[in-house]
């Protein structure tokens, strides 16, 4: 299994700082007049950052998939790069709540008897906050949203069950911590829209992720992260909500794909709903 990442050639890039809006996970940073990538477990390897590069400093590597190690990405990427990149990337892990990577990134700097600027700046009273789009940022909601499943409520009275973005099947990132042996709901754009109980009955206790079979493009992209949910992420079960239109169908051959792509099986179940809103069929299509 492949994995795409950013990288980037520091002899060609100017330091404009023309990619930091355009990546939807604020995982770079321009930081001692350079771009640099605080942190490749948040880098989806989309690449929406590398049109947007003047001097074509950027581009995409294919790497062989393995499971994130701190310590191996402390040695070999952020501390070669100097203190305000680790820095960056110790303020990224806190502010993502990836706190067992803090964990051991800091446990690293102390057997290096590398000074952890964290504690510095809590000591000066300072607080720092990353670049990157607000509106694209990655955020973890699970904690906003309280509500538990049989819980009443009026009909009337929908609070968001929406835990975590981004939610786009290309913009996510498989390692992502709200992934982590969650329930998955693999949904339809147009689900959301027809069926108005969308947040209590299907999206309630689930991390999401949306795509459209018919007109998205890069499907063996989503096939690959579809995957890596499965196998990295060790997602707990897939729910494939789709409309009742044909070419939604392809978005439940996509999941039984990736099921049989990955080394672990999980439970995949599919649910139909009609244009009106209305659930028409719900069946386990793998155990």
């Amino acid at each position: 299994m492949k994995r795409q990442i950013i990288t980037i050639d520091e002899r060609k890039c100017t330091g404009c700082g023309d990619c930091i809006p355009a990546c939807p996970e604020g995982a770079l940073q321009v930081i001692d007049g350079k771009a640099r990538l605080v942190s490749d477990l948040f880098c989806d390897g989309l690449g929406a950052c590398i049109g947007h590069c003047p001097t074509g400093a950027m581009q995409v590597e294919t790497r062989e998939a393995e499971p994130y190690d701190e310590r191996r990405v402390m040695a070999e990427s952020i501390v070669k790069a100097g203190p305000n990149v680790i820095a960056a990337h110790l303020r990224h892990l806190r502010d993502h709540g990836e706190t067992g990577y803090l964990r051991v990134a800091v446990e690293y700097l102390a057997e290096q008897g590398i000074a952890n600027p964290l504690e510095a700046e809590a000591a000066n009273g300072h607080a720092h906050h990353g670049g990157g789009c607000p509106g694209s940022r990655m955020m973890d909601l699970r904690e906003s949203a309280k509500s538990k499943p049989g819980e009443a409520r009026s009909a009337a009275d929908y609070p968001g069950e929406l835990r975590q973005w981004p939610i786009q099947l290309h913009l996510i990132t498989p390692v992502a911590p709200y992934f982590r042996d969650s329930d998955l709901l693999l949904a339809a754009d147009c689900v959301a829209f027809a069926m108005g109980a969308f947040h209590p009955e299907l999206l309630r206790g689930r991390s999401l992720a949306i795509a459209c079979p018919k007109l998205d493009t890069g499907m063996d992209r989503y096939l690959e992260k579809m995957t890596a949910l499965i196998d990295l992420s060790g997602v707990a079960s897939i729910t494939v909500a789709i409309m009742e239109v044909p070419c939604c169908g392809g978005l439940a051959a996509l999941a039984l794909q990736a099921l049989e792509r990955a080394s672990r099986k999980v439970p995949v179940r599919k649910i139909v709903i009609g244009v009106s809103g209305e659930i028409l069929a719900d069946e386990v299509v793998s155990c």
